[in-house]
This record gives structure tokens, sequence and C-alpha cells, in this order.
């Protein structure tokens, strides 16, 4: 086919997605690639471009839902190694947008570098976190962050300086398609207290969350200093339901999806929170997934 002429081995067609998201639901891709370079990342972009078709970027899949439909266009994962480099030199780590942040939580902990612990069970890439200016415990990722490169939706490799990015509370400037790879410095500080700090949060993170082998993705934004999770229990919805999708009995702010669940159920619920949240408590709490 002429559309992937050259890069039939990397794209495949009518890929499922599911696997690739937090809730374990949705439909296919009608085109799905993983690049193994920077340059194929910008030839699949320009083809796809060319034929005026959409494109989109999956990381880690914790705040994206798929439709039970599936998704035209291309969808790309930035999976391979070239995209999940991560370097450290000095107070500095140098970081590519596919590396889990896991992987850069450990990393800093391990080499003596302070902040990126409060993290701490956190889902999703370093790409997705800076893209959204993640934050845990008070801090937020762009706090670091020195530079970027990054990929425009036609295909322009741009590299971002520290001046050239913004951000605020869950969201940054840095809205290009895809982020290739950031630097980010931080203050040193011993290992030893690292981990101990990593620990505690880890224990308090996940005795807050659903269970790890539950689908179970965070819906929605906090509010004005309050939490979204607070808010949704204030307005009496905790273990509220839709089909097979449930607002967990642990944190209000997550929906758990059972194996029958549906994205269409998902969305029901998402409305559902918001009207009556709206209703109850006069807020209109924003969500903090996007639907595909």
């Amino acid at each position: 086919m002429e559309l992937i002429k050259g890069f039939e081995h990397i794209v495949r067609e009518n890929e499922p997605l599911a696997a690739l998201t937090r809730l374990r639901l949705g439909g296919v891709a009608e085109y799905y690639a993983e690049p193994t370079n920077i340059d194929e990342l910008v030839g699949l972009i320009k083809r796809f471009n060319e034929h005026d078709l959409p494109i989109r970027m999956i990381g880690n899949g914790s705040s994206v839902v798929i439709r039970d439909e599936g998704v035209s266009g291309l969808v790309i994962h930035l999976a391979a190694p070239e995209f999940c480099k991560i370097e450290v030199n000095g107070n500095k780590i140098s970081a590519g947008g596919g590396v889990q942040l896991a992987h850069f939580v450990s990393t800093a902990v391990r080499e003596g570098l302070a902040g990126p612990e409060n993290f701490a069970g956190l889902p999703g890439t370093v790409g997705g976190a800076l893209h959204s200016n993640a934050d845990a415990n008070g801090v937020a990722i762009g706090t670091w962050a020195q530079s970027a490169m990054v990929v425009t939706r036609t295909g322009e490799v741009l590299a971002r300086s520290r001046d050239e990015m913004n951000f605020a509370y869950r969201q940054s400037s840095l809205s290009e398609l895809a982020i290739v790879s950031a630097e980010f410095e931080f203050e040193s500080e011993p290992s030893e207290e690292l981990t101990k700090r990593l620990q505690k949060l880890w224990i308090v993170q996940r005795a807050s969350q659903p269970a790890y082998a539950e689908n179970a993705a965070y819906i929605f934004k906090d509010h004005g200093g309050e939490s979204a999770s607070k808010l949704i229990e204030q307005a009496g919805l905790k273990g509220t339901r839709v089909g097979d999708v449930e607002i967990s009995d642990r944190d209000a702010n997550y929906f758990v999806a059972g194996p029958n669940a549906t994205c269409d159920e998902v969305v029901r619920l998402v409305e559902l929170v918001r009207s009556q949240v709206n209703e109850r408590l006069e807020i209109d709490l924003q969500p903090g997934i996007t639907i595909w």
C-alpha cells in the first residue's frame, strides 16, 4: 500500500490499543507505528500529513480512553530504545520521551537527585508527564525542565530552551505532537534519604489507590486547591457505577473498569460525576483524561 510504503517494518494495521491504556478499554488503531529513530518518526508524520490523515501519540495510556469503535489515522508509540534512553551528568538527567516515569524516579533517587521521588507510583512516560506538567505531592515536573526536543505536527524537529517553555497547573506550552527528549536539573541530596522518602511515599500511594491488578485510571483535575477525589466524595458519589465501570471505594477520582466495561460507560460516568458535582457543590470539574 502506497501510504505505508517503506514503513512496513514499523507500521501495523488495525492494531488493538486497549492494552496500551490504564483502563484496558477501546478499539483498534487504523494504523499503529513504533518508529525506531527520529528520522522514521519525522517520515511517518510527513507521509500521513500528505494524505491528510490524523496523527496521535500514545505513551503509557494513563490519561487516554479509546472509544470502542477505534481510532482513525495513525497512532504512534515511542517505545523503541532510541526514545527510552536516560543519562545522568552531574545534577542533570537527560531522558527520552518514552522513558517510564518509574525508571526516571528510580534513576534520580539512585543518583542522589531530589524531586522525582515525589512521583512514586505515578504512571506515565517522561514525554506525557512533561506535556501535561504532571504533579504530585505539591511539585510538578516542569519545575526541573531545562530544555526539550520536540517534533511538530508538520514533522519539524525543534529544540525548546527553558525560556521558551511555560508551565502551569497540569498544562504546558509544549503542545507539539511529540516530545522526543528532555533535560532536567535537580538539587543534590543523599541517596539514602531519598530512598527512605520514596519508600514512604510509595506505601501511602499504594494504600490509597485501587489494587494494582485492577484496570483503573485517574479521571479529573483537582479544582481550586481541592482534590477532585474529595469533591466527588463530598457529592456522595463514591462507589457509583455505570455498567461495569465504577468509582473506586479507595479514591473517588479513580474509575475502575470491570471485565465487561466499555468506553461508552466511562464517558457516561464522567458526565454523571460532572453533572452531580456541579448540581450539589456548584463546581465544574474538568476531566484530566482525553477521549479518542
